[in-house]
């Protein structure tokens, strides 16, 4: 991510005086809520209705993230980082290719 998004989001947020109200649980309840309007777009229908609307869902999910991240002083690169070296064990690329079966459902032969 860039830094310059990254600050324009935490100006933005700290010009309004957000922050106190930025507590963990209401973050991951943002966080929910703002997901559970992105899958809306798909509702009753396999098709997506409007990229424009997945974009803005999309972003509202990315920012409460963010500002989680910041919340709690994590690297957002070092921690996806980290969660992808843990998947690459759960789920080697050899064993699981073109799979969607969860990682204790394959055979680790």
């Amino acid at each position: 991510m860039k830094k310059e998004t990254y600050d324009r989001l935490m100006k933005f947020r700290d010009d309004r005086d957000w922050s106190q109200f930025h507590t963990g649980e209401n973050l991951a309840k943002s966080i929910m809520i703002e997901a559970g309007e992105l899958l809306e777009v798909f509702q009753w229908t396999d098709k997506e209705k409007s990229v424009d609307k997945v974009k803005e869902e999309l972003a509202d999910v990315f920012m409460y993230a963010m500002l989680m991240a910041d919340r709690y002083h994590l690297d957002i690169d070092q921690i996806i980082n980290e969660k992808l070296d843990q998947n690459e064990k759960k789920y080697p690329a050899d064993k699981v290719r073109g799979s969607s079966k969860k990682y204790d459902e394959y055979k680790t032969e």
